[in-house]
C-alpha cells in the first residue's frame, strides 16, 4: 500500500503531503481544483512521461516522493533483485522522482539511481492508474487479446513464450530464404568475377608477410657492394695489424702491469678494458661473417623486383598488404562456394522453414486451446462481477477465433474480441457498437476487480471512471470499489456523492490564490467537514439544511452498508 506521498512544485502545487491508510480513498473538489495533478504525480512515480511544463512556474524543479509498504512475497521484490536494487528489511519501498525546469528527469528507488525503463517496470508492479482514456481500449478489439493473456498468464504464459520463440525462429529462417532468393540473380552475375579474382590471387601463391620480407631483401641486394665494402673496412679497422684490437690489447697489458700497485682502482679498470677488448673481438668476427655472407645476385634481385611488382598490382585491386589480399581471396572464395551451392543451401533453408512453420503452427494451435479455456473463465468472472454492478441480465463472451488462412503474429494466430448483450433478447455484439458510457465504466471496473486479484497490484487509481453514470449504477460502482479495497488500496477521483460516501478516507482538493499565485491544497476531511463536502456535491454551490441532512443520511447508510459487506 501507499504509505506517504509528498509533492513539491508540481504544476499549481507548492507542497502537499498525503499520509495514507489502507482501504478506499476518494478525492473530491471543484472542477479545476487540481485533482488530476495528484493522479499525475502517482503516474510519474510509476514511470510515466515527464515534461518541464509540469514544474511550477518560478521553481527549479518538481519532486515527488512515495513510500510503499509491500508484502515480502510480492513480485516487485523479484523485479528489484533482477535490476540490482537492494530492498529494505522493513518491506518499505521509497521512490523519488525529480523533474528540472529544463525537463531533465531523475529517478531513485531506495536511494539508487534508476533509468525510466527500470522505474516503469517497478512502478507497474505497484500502481495501476485507470482513467477515461483507458475506456477506449475496450472499444478496440486488437487490445482485447492482452486482457485475456494477462488474466490467464499461469495457463497461457508458458505456451505463449514457447510460441513466440518458435515465431522468431520461423521469421529468421524465412528472412534468410527471401534474401537468398532475392540475391541469387545478382550473385550469379558476380560468380564469374569472383572466379577470376580468386584465380588471379591464388595463382601468385602469396604468403603472409611476404611483401615486407621481399622489400628487406631487396634493400640488401640493391646495396650489396656498399654493404660489403663498409663491412670489410670496419673489420680491417678493428682487426688489422696495428689497428683497433691491437691498440686496445696493448692498453689492457699496460693496465695489468700496474694494477698490483693500486688494486682498488686499477684492477677494476683493467678488467673493464679487457672485457671491452673481448666484445670488440667478437664484434669483429661477426662483421667478418656478415661480409662473407653478402650475396651479389643480380638474378635474385630481378626476381624480387618482378615479385613486388606483381604484389603491387594485386594491392591496387584487393588490399593494402599481402595479409589483406589473402583475406579478400578467402572471403570471395567462401561467397563463391555459397553461390555455387546456392540451390542446395536454398533447399536446406526451405526444409528448415517448413519444420519451423510446423512447430510454430502447432504451438499456435496449443495457444488457441489455452485461450479458449481461459476465455470461458474470464467471461464467467466478468458476468459475476457485472451482476454485482446491477447488470444482472448481461451476457458477456470472450470470442477467440482463428479463421481461414491463419495469420501469425507475435501474439499467435488468434483474433480475440469481447462481445456483450446488455439487454435480454439482444444478440451478442462488439462492445464498441452497443455499450453505453455507464456500461463501459462498469465493465472496466469489473475487469479491474478481476485483474487486481491476478496481478496483485497494491494500489489502484481510478480517475473519474464513474463519469456518465448515476443513480443505481453509481451506487453499485461505489460498493464495488469499497469491496475492491479489501484486496488492495483504492484511490478514486469522483464527482459522485454515492461514491464519495463509501470511502474510508476522503480528501478535499481545493485551489486558492493569494493575489499573485495560485495554490492547490489537499485536506483530509473528518466528521462535519465530510458532511459539508457531500452536501456540496449533492446540491451544488448552495448548501442547505436539507442537503446537509441528506449528506449525513448517506454517510450513515454507507457505514451500515460497509459493515454488512465486511
Amino acid at each position: 500500500m501507499l504509505l506517504e506521498l509528498s509533492i513539491r512544485h508540481l504544476a499549481v502545487i507548492e507542497h502537499v503531503e498525503l499520509h495514507c491508510k489502507s482501504g478506499f480513498h476518494v478525492l473530491t473538489g471543484e472542477t479545476g481544483a487540481g485533482k488530476s495533478i495528484i493522479i499525475d504525480a502517482l503516474g510519474l512515480i510509476a514511470g510515466g512521461r515527464s515534461s518541464s511544463d509540469l514544474v511550477r512556474y518560478g521553481s527549479d524543479k518538481a519532486s515527488i516522493e512515495a513510500s510503499f509498504l509491500v508484502a515480502g512475497d510480492h513480485p516487485v521484490w523479484a523485479a528489484l533483485s533482477r535490476l540490482g536494487i537492494e530492498g529494505n528489511s522493513d518491506e518499505t519501498l521509497i521512490i523519488r522522482r525529480e523533474i528540472s525546469a529544463q525537463g531533465k528527469s531523475t529517478s531513485r528507488v531506495n536511494g539508487q539511481l534508476v533509468n525510466l525503463a527500470m522505474l516503469k517496470e517497478i512502478g507497474e508492479c505497484l500502481v495501476n492508474i485507470h482513467g477515461q482514456h483507458e475506456h477506449q481500449s475496450l472499444f478496440h478489439p486488437e487490445g482485447h487479446i492482452r486482457f485475456l493473456d494477462v488474466f490467464g498468464e499461469p495457463t497461457i504464459g508458458p505456451v505463449k513464450r514457447d510460441y513466440q520463440s518458435a515465431y522468431e525462429d520461423y521469421q529468421s529462417i524465412r528472412k534468410q530464404v527471401r534474401e537468398l532468393q532475392e540475391t541469387s540473380q545478382q550473385a550469379l552475375q558476380m560468380a564469374d568475377l569472383y572466379k577470376f579474382q580468386v584465380e588471379e590471387i591464388r595463382s601468385v601463391k602469396l604468403k603472409a608477410g611476404e611483401d615486407e620480407a621481399l622489400q628487406e631483401e631487396r634493400r640488401k641486394l640493391s646495396n650489396a657492394e656498399r654493404l660489403y665494402q663498409s663491412a670489410a673496412d670496419a673489420y680491417e679497422l678493428l682487426y688489422g695489424s696495428g689497428k683497433g684490437l691491437d691498440v686496445v690489447g696493448r692498453a689492457v697489458q699496460k693496465l695489468q702491469d700496474i694494477a698490483a700497485y693500486d688494486t682498488s682502482q686499477l684492477q677494476p679498470l683493467a678488467e673493464q678494458v679487457q672485457s671491452a677488448f673481448y666484445q670488440l673481438e667478437d664484434a669483429a668476427h661477426q662483421i667478418r661473417d656478415y661480409r662473407d655472407e653478402i650475396e651479389f645476385n643480380p638474378g635474385r634481385l630481378d626476381f624480387i623486383e618482378q615479385r613486388l611488382d606483381t604484389i603491387s598490382s594485386l594491392r591496387r585491386k584487393y588490399g593494402d598488404n599481402v595479409k589483406e589480399i589473402i583475406a579478400y581471396a578467402d572471403r570471395i572464395e567462401a561467397e563463391l562456394s555459397l553461390i555455387e551451392h546456392k540451390d542446395e543451401r536454398l533447399q536446406e533453408l526451405q526444409r528448415e522453414e517448413s519444420k519451423a512453420f510446423e512447430r510454430m503452427s502447432k504451438l499456435a494451435s496449443d495457444l488457441t486451446l489455452k485461450r479458449l479455456a481461459v476465455a470461458e473463465r474470464l467471461a464467467a468472472e466478468i458476468v459475476n462481477e457485472l451482476r454485482e454492478l446491477h447488470m444482472e441480465r448481461t451476457q458477456f463472451k470472450v470470442q477467440v477465433e482463428s479463421e481461414g488462412e491463419r495469420k501469425f503474429s507475435p501474439d499467435g494466430a488468434d483474433q480475440v474480441e469481447f462481445l456483450i448483450s446488455a439487454n435480454p433478447g439482444e444478440p451478442l455484439r462488439s462492445l464498441s457498437k452497443i455499450a453505453s458510457g455507464g456500461e463501459i465504466s462498469r465493465i472496466m471496473l469489473a475487469m479491474k476487480s478481476i485483474f487486481a486479484r491476478v496481478d496483485r497490484i497494491p494500489v489502484l487509481v481510478f480517475d473519474e471512471v464513474d463519469t456518465g453514470v448515476s443513480g443505481r449504477a453509481a451506487q453499485a460502482i461505489a460498493e464495488r470499489m469499497s469491496r475492491l479495497s479489501s484486496d488492495c488500496q483504492v484511490f478514486s477521483i469522483t464527482h459522485l456523492p454515492q461514491v464519495a460516501c463509501m470511502a474510508d478516507v476522503h480528501y478535499l482538493i481545493r485551489k486558492t490564490t493569494d493575489g499573485d499565485r495560485t495554490y492547490t491544497n489537499i485536506h483530509e476531511l473528518h466528521d462535519g467537514e465530510r458532511v459539508h463536502e457531500l452536501a456540496r456535491m449533492l446540491g451544488g454551490v448552495e448548501v442547505t439544511g436539507k442537503t446537509l441532512e441528506h449528506a449525513q443520511d448517506m454517510l450513515s447508510l454507507a457505514e451500515d452498508k460497509k459493515l454488512r459487506m465486511a
